[in-house]
C-alpha cells in the first residue's frame, strides 16, 4: 500500500525537471541540477548546486535531501549536510550542497541527477527542563560504547 502527500512544486523554467521516483519501491525521488553551464567540482571541494525547484511542503512534513548512492560510490560525490532538511515553511529554491570526496574532478551538467529527496512526517518534541533523568543500562556511555 502506497501513501501519498501532494507536494506543490514551482519550477524556475518551463524545462525544469520534477523529482522522479525511478522504481515503484523507491523511497527517494531523484532531483537534477539546473545550471546555465556545467560546473567543475574539483576534488576535495564543495559547491551549492541549484535545482530550479521551489516546494510547498504540507505542515507536519519535511523533505530530506540525501546523496545518490551511485554518485557516491563511483565518483565520491555526496551531500555535505546529509540528510539536509527542507522545512515546510521554506519557499526558496532547493539547492544541494555537494562535496567531491573523490580524487578526480567531476563535472556536473544541467539535468544530471545530483541527489534524492525523501518526504517524511515530522513530530515535534516538547522540551522540558528536569533535574533527573531515568536510569538505563547504557547510561552515559557514548561513542563506540556498544561495539564497532
Amino acid at each position: 500500500m502506497q501513501n501519498f502527500s501532494e507536494i506543490k512544486i514551482k519550477c524556475r523554467s518551463e524545462s525544469g525537471l520534477l523529482p522522479e521516483y525511478k522504481t515503484l519501491g523507491a523511497a527517494g525521488a531523484d532531483v537534477c541540477a539546473f545550471l546555465p553551464e556545467p560546473i567543475l567540482l574539483k576534488a576535495k571541494t564543495r559547491a551549492l548546486i541549484p535545482t530550479g525547484l521551489f516546494f510547498e511542503i504540507p505542515c507536519g512534513f519535511e523533505i530530506q535531501v540525501r546523496p545518490r548512492s551511485g554518485l557516491a560510490f563511483k565518483n565520491g560525490i555526496t551531500v555535505l549536510n546529509s540528510p539536509g532538511t527542507i522545512d515546510s515553511d521554506y519557499r526558496g529554491e532547493l539547492k544541494v550542497l555537494l562535496i567531491n570526496l573523490g580524487d578526480e574532478d567531476f563535472t556536473i551538467k544541467c539535468g544530471e541527477r545530483i541527489a534524492q529527496i525523501v518526504v517524511s512526517p515530522v513530530m515535534r518534541g516538547v522540551f522540558c527542563k528536569s533535574e533527573n533523568l531515568s536510569e538505563t543500562e547504557r547510561g552515559e556511555a557514548g561513542f563506540g560504547s556498544t561495539g564497532v
